[in-house]
């Protein structure tokens, strides 16, 4: 290809036994497309800041090669495995990426065609509670920091088993949605304004409410009034990572006042919006656009 791409520049660092976590930066100098080659470990990686422009993954010795699936803020790219990954326009971005090794995992995973699409958009809060516990530890090492990151990678290898196994749980046949509904769902969630309505969701769909909610299950294993709430939470905490205020957040969102944000955010996450901000490396006192220890967090 004629040049790479994205650049990586190593933030900051902890290796253990069966994994690297990195925080990590990309630089996309425009349109981009590449290959993430295969290796003898997990590749993990949840977006700390938004992904490139319509950034997307190809199983490409899968897959037929024009076939190419959103890439969201958490996907697994298993071992042995390579990925065409591609995205419009420019963009700088922030990852906690880990490399983890297969014997984190408590049994092996194989990996069929419906977990591949799945690897791509790890929609999982339990994997993205971890993965945010690790890039803090990770920018910010204490007391026995090593044996902690053991602790999260071991937990973080069971809860991707058992997203697995849930994905086993639903089969092909289910009467679940169509890929390109589910796109056309994703892309309405990823416009931050008031949540979308079932009976929105379903005209967007081209469904009754009834197919769509019942379809929606099938696929994603969760009622859609819960992957809406999640997703508004998502947005709330990239906001939050931006310094964006709690009234700022809260009404971009759609809630009805700051107090009615915080109560969710705080009954989704178990902390409330200050406490999480205060958790997670921030841009918070900087100016021009300058990096905290090497995270950036402006786009």
């Amino acid at each position: 290809m004629g040049r790479a791409f994205a650049e990586m520049s190593i933030d900051a660092e902890i290796r253990v036994p069966l994994a690297t976590a990195q925080l990590v930066r990309f630089d996309v100098f425009g349109p981009a497309a590449g290959v993430l080659p295969e290796g003898e470990d997990y590749r993990i990686d949840l977006s700390l800041t938004p992904r490139p422009s319509n950034a997307r993954g190809c199983y490409h010795t899968h897959w037929n090669p024009h076939r190419f699936e959103r890439l969201g803020k958490v996907y697994v790219l298993p071992p042995h495995e390579t990925m065409q990954a591609r995205s419009d326009g420019a963009s700088s971005q922030t990852s906690i990426l880990c490399h983890v090794k297969p014997d984190a995992m408590p049994e092996e995973l194989l990996w069929n065609d419906r977990r591949l699409e799945a690897s791509l958009d790890v929609r999982d809060s339990n994997v993205r509670a971890l993965l945010l516990r690790l890039a803090h530890e990770t920018r910010h090492p204490g007391f026995a920091s090593k044996v902690l990151v053991e602790l999260l990678v071991a937990q973080l290898g069971i809860e991707l088993a058992r997203y697995c196994e849930r994905i086993n749980d639903v089969p092909p046949n289910s009467g679940g949605l169509s890929t390109w509904r589910l796109r056309l769902i994703d892309e309405r969630l990823r416009e931050v304004r008031d949540a979308p309505t079932l009976t929105e969701l379903a005209e967007l769909c081209k469904l009754s409410v009834r197919q769509l909610t019942r379809g929606f299950r099938a696929s994603r294993g969760c009622s859609i009034g819960s992957y809406v709430a999640s997703s508004r939470i998502d947005h709330a905490k990239h906001m939050l990572l931006r310094d964006e205020s709690v009234k700022a957040v809260s009404y971009s969102l759609g809630f009805s006042s700051p107090s009615s944000f915080c109560y969710a955010f705080r009954r989704a996450t178990g902390v409330t919006p200050r406490e999480f901000r205060q958790r997670i490396p921030t841009q918070q006192g900087l100016a021009g656009g300058s990096s905290l220890g090497g995270i950036r967090l402006d786009s």
